[in-house]
């Protein structure tokens, strides 16, 4: 668990660091990546094992008897989460934004408007738009350093040609991890407005020392009705190319749907993701994640002091995830402005806030998932490019 260590990840396929240049015009021998959401650390070594016993049994053929993952997802759940799940309850998808389409399909017709908390994740606003149905963004309100909600004005928003809601929680971009009061709300203002709730629980694992995740499945357990979990080991263990996540869905009538979606597009996953998640949701994989949840934690110090030092930028209170969020508005400078001088000043690539929805403009987003000498090294290069605020 050497989280200082540098890998090097250019020349590797990786999104991350060979298309930062194309999406930025930062150069990955100069700059540092900070945009995409994954980490530049290696997974568990029970991971790398997993995938090397694969490798070395050299026949790669359909996978069959998913038992023994079965049982990891419950086990995870439960120890971690003190969620007991099902297995007859637990699909299996082509990661997340792939479980997200499959829900929008399943549950929804075009011309239907899908509910999002934004600002939040893009690719939420990308796979609604392209199924043809209808974004409704829903404006999060900053309360004491973290986002909070305003049913009452959700409420008026509401035209009745909404079916279902999209939350994501903990909350990407802004860290925030959702109280057991607020779940309600959110349950409640589902109940009245008749959604389905969609609750992607990806960072669920990546939490801050101090704070909790609550599974909505167990904080509201009366929408299970209306309710479908998205969980996945690809963010918690650094594994997103391996595209798997699940798809939990306890109550019968809806799982008969999504197992029809599931059936009549052929959907089955890849035997190598299938290995390195069975092999991530055990006893190792613990130990690791509550080590790089720690380790996290002294990165978004670090990352906090420096940038919150600098006259007009204000990083959000990260509660969760490896997502920084950085309100650059009190500098008084356009989007386009600061965001040069982050991106052609510092030399680094950090995700553009207005991408993430209504209540995106004024922010980027930066990746905390890298050797603390990384951030250390961004926190120098962005008080450089704003030294004429000091």
């Amino acid at each position: 668990m050497n989280f200082d260590q540098i890998i090097d990840r250019r020349g590797t396929h990786s999104m991350k660091w060979d298309m930062m240049q194309a999406r930025y015009g930062v150069s990955p021998d100069t700059g540092v990546s900070m945009w995409v959401a994954d980490m530049d650390f290696y997974p568990p070594q029970a991971v790398q094992d997993a995938a090397q016993r694969a490798v070395d049994h050299g026949v790669y053929g359909y996978f069959g008897d998913d038992r023994a993952y079965l049982e990891s997802v419950q086990w995870w759940m439960q120890t971690r989460h003190g969620w007991q799940v099902p297995s007859e309850a637990i699909f299996t998808t082509h990661g997340l934004v792939n479980a997200v389409g499959l829900c929008v399909h399943t549950y929804t017709a075009p011309g239907d408007g899908i509910v999002v908390f934004t600002p939040v994740y893009h690719a939420f606003a990308r796979v609604i738009s392209d199924a043809g149905r209808r974004v409704v963004e829903c404006p999060l309100v900053e309360d004491a350093g973290r986002y909070a909600m305003d049913f009452d004005a959700y409420d008026a928003m509401m035209t009745g040609s909404e079916k279902m809601l999209i939350l994501c929680s903990p909350h990407n971009p802004g860290g925030t991890v959702w109280t057991e009061a607020e779940l309600q709300g959110i349950a409640d203002f589902a109940t009245r407005h008749d959604l389905i709730v969609v609750s992607d629980e990806i960072h669920h694992d990546l939490v801050m020392p101090g704070q909790r995740h609550h599974v909505m499945a167990r904080a509201v357990p009366e929408v299970a009705d209306r309710l479908i979990m998205l969980t996945s080991a690809s963010k918690t263990f650094n594994i997103a190319g391996a595209h798997v996540g699940n798809v939990i869905i306890t109550d019968p009538a809806l799982r008969a749907r999504f197992a029809a979606t599931m059936g009549a597009m052929g959907i089955s996953p890849n035997s190598f993701g299938l290995h390195m998640v069975t092999a991530a949701y055990s006893a190792d994989g613990a130990e690791w994640v509550d080590a790089l949840c720690a380790y996290l934690e002294g990165n978004r110090a670090v990352f906090d002091a420096g940038v919150n030092a600098i006259p007009g930028l204000r990083s959000m209170d990260l509660q969760a995830t490896y997502l920084a969020w950085v309100d650059f508005s009190g500098t008084g400078m356009a989007q386009d402005e600061f965001t040069a001088r982050v991106e052609k000043s510092a030399q680094i690539a950090a995700n553009h806030g207005p991408t993430f929805g209504t209540g995106g403009a004024g922010h980027l987003r930066f990746n905390l998932g890298a050797p603390r000498s990384v951030v250390e090294d961004a926190v120098a290069r962005l008080q450089a490019a704003f030294a004429d605020l000091q």
